[in-house]
């Protein structure tokens, strides 16, 4: 089953989530603030992206208050990903896995070729 992170005042992630039940589409939502994608799950999304920065919530509060566009080429992608584990608020949303599937925001085109 497809899993998506989401928060639930982010307008891309309610259109997002809209879309898929508009299709049917199984999905499992969870809070990507109280619950942060696994380390695991954010290494694959890296993965698929081939860039640690697009993981990141580079627009949101948290990033901007902890002066990340200045520390980040300085962390190790290792400290990145520590970072990403225990704020959802700093992973970009929504955040989708499924099989063979690893998608970061909401791009209507982009996800109608994948899920057609």
């Amino acid at each position: 089953m497809l899993k998506i992170y989401a928060y639930k005042n982010c307008d891309t992630c309610r259109k997002a989530i809209k879309w898929l039940s508009g299709r049917k589409i199984k999905h499992e939502i969870l809070a990507i603030r109280e619950t942060p994608p696994t380390l695991t799950e954010l290494r694959i999304m890296l993965q698929a992206q081939g860039e640690l920065r697009k993981l990141f919530n580079t627009s949101g509060r948290d990033y901007k208050e902890l002066g990340l566009k200045d520390k980040f080429p300085k962390l190790s992608e290792a400290e990145a990903l520590t970072l990403l584990v225990s704020n959802g608020n700093l992973v970009k949303r929504p955040f989708v896995l499924g099989k063979n599937m690893a998608l970061l925001g909401f791009k209507q085109g982009e996800w109608e070729e994948i899920f057609n």
